[in-house]
């Protein structure tokens, strides 16, 4: 059965899914040696891993910890630049009717 989409669920359910996937990215690790890693308590790991509203700078140092920071990058993808956008930051530099 496919996972259920993160747009359909509720936020305490996609809490509970991203702590699951944190739980999942430990691996053999036991709470305490990751959170050794991660310059973390062993409470904030657990209550990470339960969805229990784990702060941002948490997940970093987790997923930093597990090798894993890049998975930030399709967090928030970083923003597409508008041709206007182009357009008026050139402004004054190059114009199209040289």
């Amino acid at each position: 059965m496919p996972p259920k989409s993160f747009t359909t669920i509720a936020d305490p359910e996609i809490m509970a899914a991203l702590g699951a996937r944190l739980r999942a990215l430990r691996g053999g690790v036991t709470q305490a040696e990751a959170a050794a890693r991660a310059g973390l308590t062993r409470q904030t790991v657990s209550r990470a891993e339960a969805g229990d509203n784990p702060t941002l700078l948490t997940i970093i140092r987790l997923l930093r910890a597990y090798g894993r920071l890049d998975a930030l990058a399709g967090f928030i993808p970083a923003p597409e630049v508008s041709p206007m956008a182009l357009l008026r930051e050139h402004r004054g530099g190059w114009s199209l009717h040289a």
